[in-house]
């Protein structure tokens, strides 16, 4: 058990970064603790619940719902403490601003590294344990007994005969001081580590959830945006007189970004904008196009770049091999491709602005929002509804949708919901970026690399962002060598060099969920594989020798190879692959069946093992890992963004495909088992299934996919 303590000014530390992504917490102040809980004084609760005297229990998030279960997780840290009735409870998005209450303190909220539940898992279950030790306080003080003799159960505090619930007791409970709490043992939890329904399913089922994209207000107009068609363009001139004949477009405005038409309704300002006369200027433009991109980054890496990580002497021990494996790889931009596009809901006020959105970081955007109206950040009130999908695309670091949505309702004056197409998000960006690896392995005579040479070359994520200083050091941005850097691989390896080529280019780009890993995965666990076959050796008991001091890789591999039946032979057709990978604190391996039918590629079914430590509710695990499966199959068969000088080939979901219903295989998802540092779970489900894909179409071609996504006809004449 643990004993902690609270203060009303500092109920949680200070933030942090971890895995990719900001981990970020509060100070609270007695003008915010007012502001959240139905008590006068300001010796409140603390910032995360709200219960009424209706007995209604509200917590309030400080993590982004996105879809990945937070709703429903964080709410069973708060609920197992406070020992309070799970049908009672009520989720809420925490808003950022809310004037003067906010003039002591600020509420900073990121969502992001797949950090809410391994980041808030002892804050919330001590603002959950606080609030206990304060009802109970209450009803003592009520009852004239001691506290030992009090208990709670269900949402009542009982002693004896006497029973009083918490909405009876909140408001008196908010004026005593915090008090110094004891943490419940695991032998005793309810609700963490069992799984529960989630909260939000009963209102994404009936329709009553309200994502960003469905604002409605009186006297709201709906605006979109003429983009430029290539990156680094911008507006020289434009004819707004045939957009301004539609009826129902109301305003023709300019901005930064492009060319603004508000109109009554979304289609009338897709008409007007589509109406518009526009003379683009191209002069500043950096005429990127994919292919001599990669011809560019193909040049690079047959230099030395910024070394990351190094032992002994790579060059000696590759000439002094008698066998090296050499290989390259390649990969796409990748657009994030979230099924709600993006969307902004502005009013400025006088002395404030309000917004509606769905974003990772309603403070990061607080900020900028303020910044440029000249306004206190606590003038700029972030309303967070549901969000239809991210993983990242509404992570961005400002100068994005948010500001575009504000420069158009301050050059119109009027109050807006701007909405981008779908066609918008896929052309307009960021992406993760085009990235392409170099690989030389010598080969020991034990089948066993003795010598590894790896070079990177890519744009950094990070350069210039907020988190900069964080990730990107002595020009390497460890984002994008995660997954390589470390590798658990490398610890057999005596000579071995990491090195990173980082590029620049007017390409936006942005954190694609599982950042780096997204490609780093892909060639180890592929080189892995071919080494193994080299050395003549089974897949997983080649990787059994490799990682055998490294225990919670063995688990998640071990656990998957076993469900799998991999060393039980196939039916006849049917073929597989294996990758194992550690990803923002979790250890996943997957195993991928597919079959090969008239050059067309079926995949059958993934087995997937995760050690994330505790699973706090392990059906949302499972949902994360399904999810993540679903989602780096799409990128591997079908994701790729092309351009040609600047501009985007692709434009929808006809020319950006996604996974469809018929081509998802049967997902069997189990968990190791274990109480080990918590990782994460949103994100760790996507790296090994490409190239465990990748070495499944190996066993059934004897040919080595390099490139992604995998291209059947380019695999078959390779």
């Amino acid at each position: 058990m643990k004993k902690s303590s609270i203060t009303r000014r500092d109920f949680l530390k200070s933030g942090s970064l971890a895995a990719g992504g900001l981990l970020l917490s509060f100070s609270i102040s007695p003008g915010v603790a007012k502001s959240l809980l139905p008590a006068a004084s300001p010796a409140s609760l603390n910032a995360l619940l709200r219960i009424g005297d209706d007995n209604s229990i509200y917590i309030i998030l400080s993590k982004v719902e996105m879809g990945q279960g937070v709703w429903t997780t964080l709410p069973m840290l708060i609920a197992e403490e406070l020992d309070c009735d799970w049908k009672k409870i009520k989720v809420m998005h925490r808003p950022s601003g809310r004037g003067d209450d906010f003039r002591e303190s600020i509420f900073v909220q990121s969502t992001g590294g797949s950090d809410s539940t391994r980041s808030e898992f002892d804050r919330y279950r001590l603002a959950g344990a606080t609030a206990r030790e304060m009802l109970i306080e209450a009803a003592c003080k009520r009852w004239k007994v001691k506290a030992t003799s009090c208990r709670t159960e269900n949402g009542f505090v009982i002693a004896g005969d006497m029973r009083l619930s918490y909405g009876a007791l909140a408001t008196e409970a908010a004026t005593l001081p915090a008090p110094q709490v004891t943490l419940r043992d695991a032998s005793k939890w309810k609700y963490i580590g069992k799984s529960q329904k989630r909260l939000d399913n009963p209102e994404k089922v009936n329709g009553q959830a309200r994502y960003g994209i469905d604002m409605q207000f009186p006297d709201l107009l709906t605006a979109v945006v003429a983009h430029p068609p290539a990156f680094g363009a911008v507006v020289k001139s434009f004819d707004a007189s045939k957009a301004n004949a539609i009826q129902g477009v109301q305003q023709v405005v300019q901005v930064p970004q492009g060319v603004a038409v508000i109109a009554t309704n979304f289609w009338t300002a897709k008409q007007g904008r589509d109406a518009l006369e526009i003379e683009w200027d191209f002069s500043m433009i950096q005429h990127v196009s994919s292919s001599t991109q990669r011809d560019e980054y193909r040049s690079l890496s047959q230099t030395s770049g910024l070394v990351v990580q190094q032992k002994g002497s790579v060059a000696d021990a590759l000439k002094a091999t008698d066998t090296i494996l050499e290989a390259e790889y390649t990969f796409p931009y990748l657009a994030h491709a979230p099924m709600e596009p993006l969307n902004c809901t502005v009013r400025i006020n006088a002395d404030s602005c309000e917004i509606w959105t769905g974003t990772q970081s309603p403070i990061l955007h607080q900020q900028e929002v303020a910044s440029f109206l000249g306004l206190k950040p606590e003038q700029v009130i972030f309303n967070t509804p549901y969000i239809g999908g991210s993983f990242g695309r509404r992570g961005s670091f400002g100068n994005d949708w948010v500001l575009e949505a504000v420069h158009i309702a301050k050059a119109s004056g009027r109050f807006i919901k701007l909405i981008w197409t779908r066609e918008d998000d896929i052309k307009g960006g960021g992406y993760r970026p085009v990235y392409l690896h170099r690989v030389q392995v010598g080969i020991g005579n034990n089948g066993l690399p003795s010598a590894w040479l790896h070079r990177i070359v890519g744009q950094s994520l990070f350069a210039n962002t907020p988190l900069e200083k964080d990730i990107v050091a002595n020009g390497i941005d460890y984002s994008s060598v995660d997954g390589v850097n470390g590798s658990p691989y490398f610890s057999m390896v005596n000579d071995h060099s990491i090195e990173l080529h980082t590029t620049a280019c007017d390409i936006p780009v942005l954190a694609w969920r599982s950042v780096g890993n997204t490609h780093t995965c892909f060639v180890m666990e592929t080189l892995i594989d071919e080494l193994a076959v080299k050395a003549g050796k089974d897949p997983v008991d080649y990787r059994r020798i490799l990682l055998q001091n490294h225990p919670r890789h063995l688990a998640a591999l071990n656990l998957a190879a076993e469900k799998a039946l991999w060393h039980k032979p196939l039916p006849a057709g049917r073929y597989r692959g294996i990758a194992v990978h550690a990803a923002m604190g979790s250890y996943v391996s997957q195993v991928v069946e597919i079959s090969i039918v008239n050059g067309k590629v079926y995949i059958h079914k993934v087995v997937c093992a995760i050690d994330c430590g505790l699973a706090v509710n392990p059906d949302g695990v499972r949902a994360q890992m399904e999810s993540g499966i679903v989602y780096g199959l799409t990128a591997a068969l079908y994701g790729e963004i092309t351009l040609e000088n600047g501009a985007v080939k692709q434009s929808n979901f006809h020319d950006y495909r996604m996974l469809r219903l018929p081509e998802i295989p049967v997902a069997e998802i189990y968990i190791v088992p274990g109480n080990e540092r918590m990782g994460g779970a949103g994100e760790p489900g996507v790296p090994p299934v490409a190239p465990a894909l990748a070495n499944a179409l190996f066993a059934a071609t004897g040919k080595r996919a390099r490139n992604l996504p995998v291209s059947m006809r380019e695999l078959m004449q390779s």
